[in-house]
């Protein structure tokens, strides 16, 4: 399956993904759904203290309902996803999710909205969305080759970027015009959008199963688990990023109380700070095809991680004292580092575990790695609330920093540093695209 590294003069060049058929669909719906997704991200916790006049507790309790399911059924739906047709679970999932947001300002016109009524759809969209993101990552291979993977992720990671720098702007202005439980009725239109856009898509999907043996639920969930945990390179790559995921979870638990409690910034200011991670993000993804094909898939995303530390280091020494615009744009600049190394890195991890891994094995991939990785917000979040309240946030954020660096040494030793993008070798196994 892998091979030795290609010349700098073999190294495969990345083509316009845009002409692929079906991927300019594909994309579209995926960053249709993610400006939704920032308009819901916003609205939900509006929605729960103005209009339910609830607590910040009771914001977390909502919160963790949209991560429950990944917790409690990512394995199972890893495998179940081997057992259908990608196309028709993504169409499914996102007349799914429109119809459970939808459901939310319907109940309250009516006056039955209540908070657990609504930890009960936010769970359910969640639900939805495992299996929808499970589908999604595995249904990418199928439509670009593996050669063309790195610059597919890039492209759907700088239509995320867009998204994440100009969402959270259109979020504050329709829930501001609308009221937070109309603007989610927005979101609910979004996943409609996407779910009639991905049905468009002209694709002709082997049989799931066809050609291999079929294994009971267990065995093929074990199966996922050792593909991941006994690979030679994709074992330290998933456990430097649970490890990731609970430092991450941690300094973005802490950073808008530091900034609003302990800097004494005011949200506009805060969102000036946080809009620089998009707006890095959107450049980190257009360089992140060079790095990978240059450098080597390791090399870029140990790269990255190594920034990391160094982004939120800047976050942490940003001064209280001195006037509130050099504090933004000690914070802006820390944000800035930060979305970079985001934007550059996803489109290569990604694009590694999906042309690493078989056709066979994309579905119980993605959701069990997922999954474990939302397990780690669970840990790390509380965690870095619990550490802020008893011992500060700047120490806090130091533990954080001090995790950041231990989990992007562990992975410059392991034998991921070596990995590259042109590894796999052999034809497509992608299927037949029809016409659309």
């Amino acid at each position: 399956m892998t091979g030795p590294p290609a010349s700098p003069h073999e190294r495969p060049s990345q083509p316009d993904v845009f002409r692929l058929p079906g991927y300019l669909a594909f994309w579209t719906a995926e960053t249709v759904s993610a400006f939704g997704s920032y308009i819901t991200s916003l609205a939900l916790q509006v929605l729960v203290v103005v209009t339910l006049h609830g607590t910040p507790t009771e914001v977390g309790l909502v919160n963790a309902s949209r991560w429950l399911p990944y917790l409690l059924f990512g394995l199972i739906v890893g495998a179940t996803v081997e057992r259908r047709r990608r196309k028709p679970i993504l169409v499914a999932t996102d007349l799914a999710r429109a119809l459970s947001l939808g459901a939310i300002p319907a109940l309250w016109l009516l006056g039955w909205l209540s908070l657990p009524v609504l930890m009960g759809f936010v769970a359910l969209f969640g639900l939805m969305t495992l299996w929808n993101d499970a589908a999604s990552q595995s249904f990418l291979p199928r439509l670009a080759p593996s050669s063309s993977l790195l610059a597919a992720n890039a492209r759907l990671d700088q239509g995320a970027a867009v998204a994440q720098t100009s969402g959270p702007v259109l979020a504050g202005a329709l829930v501001t015009a609308l009221g937070a439980p109309l603007a989610v009725l927005i979101d609910a239109v979004t996943y409609l959008i996407s779910a009639i856009t991905i049905a468009g898509i002209g694709i002709a999907e082997p049989k799931p199963g066809l050609g291999a043996r079929r294994l009971n639920l267990r065995q093929e969930i074990d199966e996922g688990l050792r593909w991941i945990y006994r690979h030679r390179t994709l074992a330290p790559l998933a456990i430097s990023t649970h490890g990731w995921f609970v430092c991450n979870s941690m300094v973005t638990t802490v950073f808008v109380p530091f900034v609003l409690l302990r800097l004494h910034l005011t949200p506009f200011e805060l969102g000036l700070a946080l809009a620089a991670a998009g707006g890095t993000g959107l450049l980190g993804s257009l360089y992140s095809t060079r790095l990978g094909l240059r450098w080597g898939a390791g090399r870029a995303v140990i790269a990255c991680r190594a920034l990391m530390p160094v982004a939120w280091a800047i976050v942490a020494l940003a001064p209280a004292s001195a006037s509130h615009w050099i504090t933004v744009a000690a914070l802006a600049i820390g944000q800035a580092l930060y979305g970079f190394a985001m934007g550059a890195e996803n489109a290569n991890e990604m694009g590694y575990w999906q042309a690493v891994t078989p056709d066979a094995l994309q579905g119980r991939m993605n959701a069990t790695r997922r999954s474990v990785n939302r397990g780690m917000i669970v840990v790390g979040a509380p965690l870095g609330g619990l550490l802020a309240d008893t011992i500060g946030y700047r120490p806090t954020l130091w533990l954080a920093i001090a995790g950041f660096a231990l989990v992007a040494g562990y992975l410059a030793v392991s034998p991921f540093r070596h990995a590259r993008h042109d590894e796999v070798s052999g034809p497509s196994k992608s299927p037949r695209l029809t016409p659309s």
